[in-house]
């Protein structure tokens, strides 16, 4: 079983429309997102789907919409989890939020993990029945009969147009036949269809890297909601760009003007800094001088007289010009 699979595994290359269509057919619902699975509930019935009777689908909410609700589903999965064995860790904090990519990414290992289940068969599984103990159950019944109900009458008017247009191919020439026989041809074919499988893939790459950068983006806007740099003019420029409408064709220089602006202001406020800082060193200078010459006036005031005749006699000796005789 495929409990643990790695990030390359193929399982993780299938596309958003492969997951809807298969959780659609699954359990008949009428899921356009992938997001819209946030809540755990229908994450609960794919297990109940590939192990009857396992999940207490009485404990599942449907209608769960605050995360305290999604969460109470998550935790009747993980006791499934529990009771099969199943080591898969599950992010509960990040799926509640509905981001796009997360839920993909473990929609993909669901879808991985039924498969592996008795190669995906479900033994006469009727969802319908299974959910009706569920809460919400008849909301999300509701919402999706009008979108049944309008496949089977779409499917009616076809059924009697291809009766038609069977009667009247009966009826035409044979020219006509072969006419409409190289049209279905040159219509069809092998080419055709690598063709539109090419077209999905791509559509299913682009979509998934979309939900790679979206997520990307969502992580810097929450680390610029830190109040510890949320004033930062960096984290203003970051927001500034990140909230600019598509039609803002000057958001990149406005956010530089941002920063530059704040440069500006520190720059003006340096040489006031400088000045202050200068102040105390020159009053430093003028307290050395005046205990310099304090230290001066006390060492001539404790010599003796004698030692006042003798250096009077060594300025004498060495010739100055303030001696007289």
């Amino acid at each position: 079983m495929a409990t643990n699979i790695g990030m390359m595994d193929s399982a993780y290359f299938v596309g958003r429309s492969e997951i809807l269509a298969w959780i659609n057919s699954t359990l008949h619902l009428n899921l356009s997102k992938v997001e819209e699975a946030a809540s755990g509930a229908v994450q609960c019935q794919l297990m109940d789907s590939v192990h009857p009777g396992m999940v207490p689908m009485h404990k599942v909410n449907f209608d769960a919409k605050n995360e305290y609700e999604m969460i109470q589903n998550y935790k009747v999965l993980q006791d499934v989890f529990n009771k099969l064995k199943i080591t898969k860790h599950v992010e509960v904090s990040k799926l509640v939020k509905g981001r796009p990519l997360d839920n993909l990414e473990f929609m993909q290992w669901m879808k991985k993990y039924c498969d592996s289940i008795n190669g995906g068969s479900l033994h006469h599984y009727n969802p319908l029945e299974r959910r009706e103990a569920c809460k919400g159950a008849k909301e999300v019944t509701k919402r999706c009969q009008p979108s049944q109900i309008s496949k089977s009458s779409a499917a009616a008017p076809k059924s009697q147009s291809s009766n038609n247009i069977r009667r009247n191919d009966a009826s035409l020439a044979p020219a006509n036949q072969s006419t409409k026989g190289s049209k279905s041809a040159s219509n069809g074919g092998p080419a055709y269809d690598e063709k539109i499988t090419e077209l999905k893939l791509s559509v299913d790459s682009l979509e998934k890297e979309r939900d790679f950068y979206f997520a990307k983006l969502r992580d810097i806007e929450i680390l610029c909601q830190c109040p510890e740099i949320e004033e930062s003019p960096i984290v203003g420029a970051i927001k500034r760009i990140l909230y600019a409408s598509d039609d803002d064709t000057s958001v990149v220089a406005e956010a530089q003007a941002m920063i530059l602006q704040h440069q500006n202001k520190s720059g003006f406020l340096s040489p006031i800094a400088e000045v202050a800082d200068g102040r105390p060193k020159i009053e430093n200078q003028k307290r050395k001088n005046i205990s310099n010459s304090e230290v001066d006036a006390a060492a001539s005031t404790t010599l003796s007289p004698r030692q006042r005749v003798s250096d009077a006699s060594d300025v004498h000796c060495s010739g100055s010009p303030l001696m007289t005789y």
